[in-house]
């Protein structure tokens, strides 16, 4: 499979093949248990369908979709993790396809404003953007989904690492991914999106089932510990993004959204990580160094779900390995639903965050 990139002419397009693993069919029981990966099986009854069956590695997948722990149908998609990244500063807006993603990671990038990784699994939107370039941060975010990475393009710097990484990229030129001549909205740098069900039309071999981003639980596993209506998450002096609960909706409000009307991805939790971050080695056209997120070793947590606040610890051996939340009581579940993942950089970082009760 051809993975086709606008990077520039002196770096050779990427053309890596999409592992081959069973797709693995879901199945929905009518008692349906949220769990995370692994674990021992309960005994079988005579009636029981199959709540899980092995991926690649042998990892165990619940009855669930892996980006929400929400119960998903009894055949898998016929398409990988689809990892798009999106602008999100004021040039951005309106962004179009938030509202059917089934996660999304926020970023920093150079010039102090951040980036996207939308996900999508369970619905893929005919149109979604304004996709932009990739950035060495993305390795964390998207190789443990073994995700199709949509962006415009790369510095060939970021094509060595995400190359090294192993990391499926498509880039303008490939099926789906235009430029929106036509677009009264968006200025030139922000005309890029793509068509994903035709991208995915176009990728050869079976898509890797991939285990559950996070570890996923129910209501009752959310303990709470203080009450937190609202949240703003400063990741520079340049760029903070608010949220507030709606307790009628139990969902969280993006307040400050680029989203456009009625497209906004409105999460069931935000998972807050602190991270630390590096130099990506080079600097952008306007000189700005760029940084690179290290989502990998370990940090502070905080997760905002249903207006409370739980404080814990998160951990990540590696960039492709899954993570691991902790309490001081024990390991961490996150009620099953749609998550906001904030990479917000450390305090040494400048990164903060202030909370409202």
């Amino acid at each position: 499979m051809l993975c086709r990139m606008n990077a520039r002419p002196s770096v050779p397009s990427a053309r890596p093949q999409l592992r081959f693993a069973a797709v693995v069919a879901l199945a929905v029981v009518a008692s349906l248990v949220l769990a995370g990966c692994g674990g021992k099986d309960e005994p079988k009854k005579a009636d029981d369908r199959p709540t899980s069956q092995p991926t690649e590695g042998g990892t165990q997948l619940a009855a669930v979709w892996p980006l929400t722990g929400l119960p998903a149908p009894e055949q898998a998609p016929d398409h990988p993790v689809m990892v798009v990244k999106i602008d999100n500063s004021a040039a951005s807006d309106p962004q179009i396809g938030l509202g059917k993603a089934d996660m999304v990671v926020e970023e920093l990038v150079e010039g102090g404003i951040t980036r996207l990784a939308a996900m999508f699994y369970s619905e893929l939107p005919t149109k979604a953007g304004p996709v932009r370039s990739a950035r060495a941060s993305d390795i964390g975010v998207v190789s443990p989904t073994h995700a199709a990475l949509v962006a415009s393009g790369m510095a060939p710097p970021t094509v060595a690492r995400l190359n090294a990484a192993k990391v499926h990229y498509y880039t303008m030129g490939a099926p789906g991914v235009v430029r929106d001549v036509n677009d009264p909205q968006h200025d030139s740098l922000h005309s890029v999106f793509v068509d994903l069900p035709k991208l995915a039309k176009s990728l050869k071999g079976k898509p890797v089932v991939p285990a559950n981003y996070l570890p996923w639980g129910q209501e009752t596993d959310f303990a709470g510990g203080q009450p937190a209506s609202a949240m703003s998450v400063r990741f520079s002096g340049s760029t903070t993004t608010s949220f507030r609960f709606d307790p009628q909706a139990k969902k969280y409000v993006n307040t400050n959204s680029h989203a456009g009307q009625g497209d906004q991805f409105k999460p069931d939790s935000v998972l807050v990580l602190r991270v630390r971050e590096g130099d990506a080695g080079y600097r952008d056209p306007a000189g700005n160094p760029v940084p690179e997120t290290l989502f990998f070793g370990k940090g502070q947590l905080m997760l905002f779900h249903n207006g409370q606040l739980t404080r814990g610890t998160w951990s990540k051996a590696q960039r492709d390995s899954p993570l691991e939340l902790t309490t001081a009581a024990g390991p961490m579940k996150v009620p099953a639903g749609h998550v906001w993942i904030e990479l917000l950089p450390n305090n040494k970082a400048g990164g903060s965050i202030r909370v409202t009760q």
